[in-house]
């Protein structure tokens, strides 16, 4: 019996998010950042319109439960390292977030491996960590149009990387639960 994938509203705005990363990547490269600052910007809106469509229209699917988070750390890590890279955010803040988004999928691997089930539910925590991320990077991007952005941006970053090692010792907590 075929199994078919659920391709709803969500899932496929969580598509579009992991398309739109290459793009982003390439603008950044060339430096090209009003271009790299649109896309981001789509695929940020993109983040926020597939759980509220989602929810409001009961369209959740397994699929997009692992899908959005692979989504928003594809975008994410890309942002992190490239920018990291040009030396337009602290290599450090990149550090912190990779090393966070290893050890969740560390994670989920040993849950795979071990057969053991578990539900990707986001926490309050990741949700708050992912917005500072997002806000992290939007505030490099525009920080050329927007001098007064440059002033908030060391704040950011320290939240950001706040929220980002909070969070990961929360999912490293709720791992050990769950192998207990």
């Amino acid at each position: 019996m075929k199994r078919s994938i659920p391709i709803n509203l969500p899932n496929t705005l969580t598509l579009l998010r992991i398309l739109l990363t290459p793009l982003f990547a390439i603008f950044l490269i060339k430096h090209l950042l009003s271009l790299a600052l649109l896309v981001f910007a789509v695929a940020a809106i993109s983040d926020g319109m597939d759980g509220l469509v989602a929810r409001l229209f009961r369209q959740k699917t397994t699929l997009g439960a692992y899908l959005d988070p692979a989504a928003d750390k594809l975008l994410l890590i890309t942002a992190f390292v490239t920018l990291a890279i040009q030396g337009l955010i602290p290599s450090w803040l990149a550090v912190i977030v990779i090393t966070r988004d290893v050890l969740i999928l560390f994670g989920i691997a040993l849950f795979i491996v071990t057969g053991r089930e578990f539900q990707p539910v986001p926490s309050v925590l990741s949700k708050i960590t992912t917005v500072a991320q997002l806000a992290s990077v939007l505030s490099v991007l525009t920080g050329c149009y927007a001098t007064g952005i440059v002033q908030v941006q060391g704040p950011l970053f320290w939240f950001a990387a706040c929220m980002t090692i909070v969070s990961g010792f929360q999912y490293i907590y709720r791992g050990l639960n769950i192998l207990q």
